[in-house]
């Protein structure tokens, strides 16, 4: 029995291209998810609930197909790294993230209603930043202009020079779609990866 239709439930362009590396064919829909968080919600229950809610949205609207739905949620200090939006929110986390380290939790939700697929797992990926001296900073945000990524870097890039080192089990997970653990949930509801 081939496979059913494979649907990323994103609209970032970073994790369609993270999921172009499996040679799967897949679509690339974005969920229509409230991603504001709960009172009293830790960042990692936070992000398990959206990669859920994110693969649910449009696992009812396509019930034969396999919808794969992703969230990351940063913290540093006890503090959310949201994607900064703009040059001066994004040197402000930097600024945060300087001699800090920050943890990334990357939840995905894996879910086909007709065949009752329901997989799940985090990937948590900690980043050690060196310091950074405010021209740094401006040097880096000039250079990268990474507002649409959580804590304001991206790691795929010129970010990695802010690192004094980086503690993960899989290093696409950093960038937003944990492609180890999804090889082998794909593999499991019957993609051929590779």
């Amino acid at each position: 029995m081939p496979a059913p239709e494979l649907i990323l439930a994103s609209s970032s362009v970073y994790r369609q291209e993270l999921l172009t590396r499996l040679r799967v064919p897949f679509a690339a829909l974005a969920p229509q998810v409230d991603e504001t968080a709960r009172a009293e919600e830790t960042p990692l229950a936070r992000a398990q609930r959206l990669a859920q809610e994110k693969a649910q949205a449009l696992a009812s609207l396509n019930p034969d197909s396999v919808v794969i739905g992703s969230d990351q949620v940063a913290v540093c200090k006890g503090q959310v790294l949201d994607k900064p939006r703009s040059a001066g929110r994004c040197r402000e986390q930097l600024q945060l993230l300087s001699g800090a380290t920050a943890t990334f939790h990357t939840a995905v939700a894996v879910i086909c209603q007709q065949r009752e697929i329901l997989q799940q797992f985090v990937d948590t990926t900690t980043v050690y930043f060196r310091n950074l001296s405010d021209a740094e900073v401006d040097r880096y945000v000039d250079k990268d202009r990474p507002f649409d990524c959580a804590g304001g870097f991206r790691c795929e890039s010129l970010g990695t020079a802010l690192f004094s080192r980086v503690l993960s089990e899989d290093p696409t997970g950093l960038i937003g779609l944990p492609l180890i653990g999804l090889s082998r949930v794909l593999r499991q509801v019957g993609y051929e990866v590779p």
